[in-house]
């Protein structure tokens, strides 16, 4: 079994700030983090690995110190780590990130074919949940998104099925392997690290993969290969106030208002 987790680095939102000139995030000084979607893909590859055997290898792509993420990883349990960076990756969104991904995963699946690809449901900064399938769709995958638990994996029957939360409830799909997998933070709790493993990790040093090494069309990736971009970013509105029901009104009234506001709202 081999399964290949795709991770990113990602700002740690509890301390961003956004410019009020420029409207885009102040990245100096802010601590980063494993994008905490992708942490429980790690781990649920790592259980996949501790039920069946085999090996898991973690991707990320970005600036070189994300080799910190990759040694997150590889302290949680992971095997293998690959980093993919060089400048001409910058400004890459959603379609280029997922091409360039895609590619890696096929060059390491020359030496290894993986029977599986687990992603974090979306990352925290950018919120888009949508490298998860493009990099299906250009690999040719069954995509089963906002998994919240495998149900059965079989891997010599090449099948899986899951649960996928949607709205208004519950769906079990069932797929083929090779499939891809984006998890929601429900399908498992992710672990401490062990010491053996933290000291391993410490040592580690992934392969850094380059737009040479992994020969990619010019056109696809960075600014030029991204026909979106962010204009502006902005903070949410502050949250409106309450509506504060007196002490003064009899408890039957007060029902009878309260059922009256949520009746308004259509939430009853």
């Amino acid at each position: 079994m081999h399964v290949i987790v795709c991770v990113k680095q990602v700002p740690d939102t509890t301390q961003v700030r956004i410019d009020p000139n420029t409207g885009t995030l102040v990245r100096e000084g802010i601590p980063t983090i494993v994008n905490p979607y992708d942490l429980h893909a790690i781990e649920e590859a790592i259980r996949l690995k501790e039920a069946h055997g085999g090996l898991v290898t973690v991707i990320s792509m970005g600036p070189p110190q994300a080799r910190e993420a990759i040694r997150e990883a590889i302290s949680l349990g992971a095997d293998e780590g690959i980093l993919i960076s060089d400048r001409a990756f910058a400004g890459s969104d959603t379609l280029a990130t997922s091409y360039i991904l895609s590619e890696a995963i096929k060059k390491v699946a020359k030496d290894n074919p993986y029977d599986l690809i687990v992603c974090g449901k979306q990352s925290i900064d950018g919120d888009t949940a949508q490298v998860g399938p493009g990099i299906a769709r250009r690999l040719g995958l069954a995509q089963l998104t906002y998994t919240s638990k495998i149900r059965m994996i079989d891997f010599g029957k090449r099948l899986i099925v899951v649960n996928r939360q949607v709205d208004g409830g519950l769906q079990v799909v069932e797929a083929k392997l090779p499939a891809l997998l984006t998890v929601d933070k429900s399908i498992n709790k992710v672990r401490y690290a062990p010491l053996p493993n933290l000291i391993k990790a410490a040592r580690y040093s992934p392969k850094v993969w380059n737009q040479e090494i992994l020969e990619l069309d010019k056109t696809k990736i960075g600014l030029k290969g991204s026909p979106t971009s962010v204009k502006k970013i902005f903070p949410p509105p502050p949250p409106k106030g309450g509506e504060v029901i007196s002490e003064d009104d009899l408890p039957e009234k007060a029902a009878d208002l309260i059922i009256e506001k949520l009746m308004d709202e259509e939430i009853v």
